[in-house]
C-alpha cells in the first residue's frame, strides 16, 4: 500500500524535525506523539477512517470535531485542549513550509483559537512552611540525608522536576562561585548559583555517595535503590512523605504541595526580596518575561504593602451617612 501524505509528514515531523532540527526534549516529543495517537483513534472510532488511509485533507475536515470530542467525550479541561491544539499548530506550521500549496489549509487550522479559561493562581509556600518541610528529613540515615539535599536543591535552584532528574555529578561546581548547570526547555543550559548551606549539604552528599571523583561525573546526582535516576513519581513521593510529616505541626500545609510549587516558591521569594523580573526570568530559565510576571500578579504581600503605603494619602474621603440628610428623610416619609 502506498503511504499517505499524512503518514509521511507525521513520520518526518516527530523524530526528525522536532528532535534533529528543533532539538526539543524527549518529553515534548512524547506529548506531541500522544496527540497524534488520540487523533488517529478519533478518526478510526468516530469518523470510520482507518489510520493507514488517513490523508491531510481529511484531517483538515476533522480537526475541529476532534477538539470538540476531547472536551465532550474525554472530559478534557480547557488547558488540556489547548495543549493538544498547540501540538497540532506546531505540525501545520511545519507543514506549510514543506507543502506551500497547502498554505491556505494550514493557515485556517492555525487560526483556530485557544479556549479561554480561568487561570489558576500561583501556589507557593511561605518561608515558615518551607522551613518546616526542609526540617523533616532524618539526617541520621543515608536516605534522609539524600532527601534533605534533594529538597534543598529543588528549592534553591528553582529547578523543574526534569531538570533535577537530569542532574549529573559533573553538573555541580562546589568551588566558589558554587553553582549547578541545568538543562532547561529547548535544550538551553543555564548556571544557577547555590547558597552556602546548600553547598555544604551537597558536598557531604557527594562525598558520602562517592560522586566527588572525576570518573563519576556522568553518574546521576540523585539515584534510587536500583542506582538509577529518580523518576518524576519518585521525587513526588519524597516530597509528599515529608509534607505529610510537616502537616502535623503546621495546619496551613493541609493543601496540595507539588515539586513544581517549590519552583514557584523560589520565584516568589526572589521577587519579595526585591530582585527584578528580568533576573528572575534568567534564574528560572523562562523564555519570556511575561511568564515571570505571574509572580508579580500573585504576590498578595507586596500588594498589601503597596496599599498600606498609599492609605494615609488616599484622596478618597468618607461618604456621609444618608440618614443625616433631613431633607432626604422628609421626602422619603412623604412618599
Amino acid at each position: 500500500m502506498k503511504p499517505t501524505d499524512f503518514s509521511v509528514h507525521v513520520t518526518t515531523f516527530l523524530p526528525h524535525y522536532l528532535a534533529a532540527q528543533r532539538n526539543v526534549s524527549p518529553n515534548t516529543i512524547k506529548a506531541y506523539r500522544d496527540v497524534f495517537t488520540l487523533l488517529l483513534r478519533f478518526c478510526r472510532d468516530v469518523k470510520g477512517i482507518a489510520p493507514e488511509r488517513l490523508r491531510l485533507q481529511q484531517v483538515d475536515v476533522s480537526l475541529e470535531a476532534f477538539l470538540d470530542y476531547l472536551e465532550r467525550e474525554r472530559r478534557s479541561a480547557p488547558t488540556t485542549r489547548n495543549h493538544r491544539l498547540a501540538a497540532l499548530h506546531a505540525f501545520f506550521r511545519y507543514l506549510q513550509s514543506e507543502e506551500p500549496e497547502r498554505m491556505l489549509q494550514c493557515q485556517k487550522i492555525l487560526a483556530i483559537p485557544q479556549r479561554r479559561h480561568a487561570r489558576a493562581t500561583v501556589g507557593y509556600l511561605s518561608k515558615e512552611e518551607l522551613a518546616e518541610i526542609l526540617a523533616q528529613p532524618n539526617l541520621t540515615n543515608p536516605e534522609g540525608r539524600r532527601d534533605a539535599v534533594l529538597l534543598s536543591i529543588l528549592y534553591d535552584t528553582g529547578a523543574r522536576v526534569q531538570e533535577l532528574i537530569d542532574l549529573s555529578a559533573g553538573d555541580v561546581r562546589l568551588d566558589p562561585p558554587a553553582q549547578v548547570r541545568l538543562m532547561g526547555k529547548g535544550r538551553k543550559m543555564r548556571a544557577v548559583p547555590l547558597m552556602d548551606n546548600t553547598v555544604q549539604l551537597l558536598r557531604d552528599h557527594m562525598h558520602e555517595t562517592h560522586l566527588d571523583c572525576p570518573e563519576q561525573f556522568d553518574r546521576p546526582l540523585f539515584h534510587n535503590r536500583c542506582d538509577q535516576r529518580l523518576s518524576r513519581s519518585g521525587i513526588r513521593y519524597i516530597l509528599q512523605k515529608h509534607v505529610g510529616k510537616a502537616r502535623r505541626k503546621r495546619a496551613s500545609l493541609n493543601r496540595t504541595v507539588t515539586p513544581h510549587m517549590l519552583r514557584h516558591t523560589k520565584g516568589m521569594h526572589l521577587l519579595q526580596s526585591g530582585i527584578s523580573l528580568d533576573m528572575i526570568r534568567d534564574f528560572l530559565g523562562h523564555v519570556d518575561v511575561k511568564t515571570t510576571q505571574i509572580y508579580a500578579r500573585a504576590n498578595l504581600e507586596m500588594k498589601r504593602k503597596a496599599l498600606e503605603t498609599i492609605s494615609d494619602s488616599s484622596p478618597v474621603q468618607a461618604i456621609p451617612s444618608w440618614q443625616q440628610n433631613n431633607n432626604l428623610l422628609e421626602w422619603l416619609r412623604s412618599l
